[in-house]
């Protein structure tokens, strides 16, 4: 029997180094590596369409109601006091649109919401002839029939603030009563499409009772009735994608397009918000919309998931480098007014200001290849 129990030991012992490859096997070849990573997205998705997208429409449709009223005030009322609260009110309607074009996607596109409230650039001949054929004020309907470039915020801005070129400064004097009643007719309109967009995220994605809210299909990938996404994978890829396209349209375009490729080739005439000189708020203002999806909440608010947690489970060093890219973006932008406040379409004929503007697009490229080329591969090493 003792001699039986050696064997046994033996035989086992052969057994192991057999599995193992055995002391003189030859095979050099390394055992395949494992780069993918894991990560519960649920609560990421779900922070990021309630607390940052729905919540920012809600602010913006809260705003387009106050932009109205402002409207409605300085109508019945139009003293210097009431045009300055109308000018507020429009800039304070325009952040949230603005940080919202880093996820302009679903309903803002497919109920062309986006073309509504922010065509540009305006049409100021069609505006001229509008104005002049005024024959008893501007019905909301009426006006909703009507090109989109003689609508929505910059429309409103060039009656609030004038033409932009020696200041932003208009007096009420100069507001005729055709302008006066437009801007309300106007702001009627923003403020039912501000409306539309926040209900088509909160209650019915096309308008129609029996359709989801459109916050629920992007919460709830993959089941039998939603057509729109197929699984978190989608989701995520469509918020990563959000977020390329407004810094590619900021530095490539925003920016680019009036910048031209010397001074003698800047154009006024492309500077988006160039008659209440809002551009380098506007342009900081979409870069804070990346940051506030890439981090999970809006400025201020509590520490919740965002694509940065994503980033982190597949690459640490890379969720922490893009978020410092992005608030170098930022800060570069807002930069670009120098020490004297310069407004951006005047910075683009100076020769100071177009290096900082040159030094903005360039953390803006930087950031946008990361996110191309560094955050969207990852979506392929996620083990889902």
């Amino acid at each position: 029997m003792k001699q039986l129990k050696y064997s046994a030991v033996a035989i086992a012992l052969i057994s192991t180094l057999a599995a193992c490859g055995g002391s003189g096997s030859d095979d050099s070849t390394p055992p395949p590596t494992d780069d993918k990573f894991e990560f519960a997205a649920t609560e990421m998705i779900t922070n990021l369409t309630d607390d940052v997208i729905i919540s920012g429409y809600s602010t913006l449709a809260m705003k387009g109601e106050e932009m109205f009223l402002a409207s409605q005030t300085l109508v019945a009322n139009k003293t210097q006091a009431n045009l300055l609260a109308a000018q507020e009110a429009w800039k304070a309607a325009r952040q949230p649109w603005e940080q919202g074009e880093s996820h302009i996607f679903g309903p803002v596109d497919s109920l062309s919401i986006d073309p509504h409230l922010d065509s540009w650039p305006l049409n100021t001949a069609d505006l001229t002839g509008v104005l002049a054929n005024n024959t008893g004020g501007f019905a909301a309907d009426t006006i909703k029939g009507w090109n989109d470039d003689i609508q929505g915020f910059h429309t409103m801005e060039y009656l609030l603030f004038g033409d932009g070129v020696a200041d932003n400064q208009k007096d009420v004097a100069d507001l005729s009563i055709s302008e006066a009643e437009y801007l309300m007719g106007l702001s009627e309109v923003f403020r039912d499409y501000t409306k539309t967009l926040d209900d088509a995220w909160k209650i019915s994605h096309d308008g129609q009772a029996a359709s989801k809210a459109y916050g629920e299909l992007v919460k709830a990938p993959g089941t039998a009735d939603n057509t729109f996404y197929a699984s978190q994978v989608g989701v995520i890829q469509e918020l990563v994608n959000g977020m390329i396209g407004i810094v590619d349209e900021v530095g490539n375009g925003k920016i680019a397009d009036p910048f031209g490729t010397s001074a003698a080739t800047a154009d006024t005439s492309k500077v988006e918000s160039q008659y209440s000189w809002n551009s380098l708020t506007d342009f900081s203002d979409n870069i804070i919309g990346v940051r506030n999806v890439y981090q999970g909440e809006l400025t201020g608010a509590s520490d919740k998931q965002g694509i940065i947690d994503f980033v982190k489970a597949g690459d640490e060093s890379l969720a922490l480098r893009v978020g410092s890219e992005i608030d170098d973006a930022i800060i570069k932008i807002q930069a670009i007014n120098g020490s004297n406040n310069m407004p951006f379409r005047q910075a683009i004929a100076d020769a100071e200001g177009r290096v900082r503007i040159q030094t903005a697009v360039d953390a803006l490229s930087k950031l946008q290849a990361s996110l191309e080329s560094d955050v969207l591969p990852l979506l392929n090493k996620w083990k889902v």
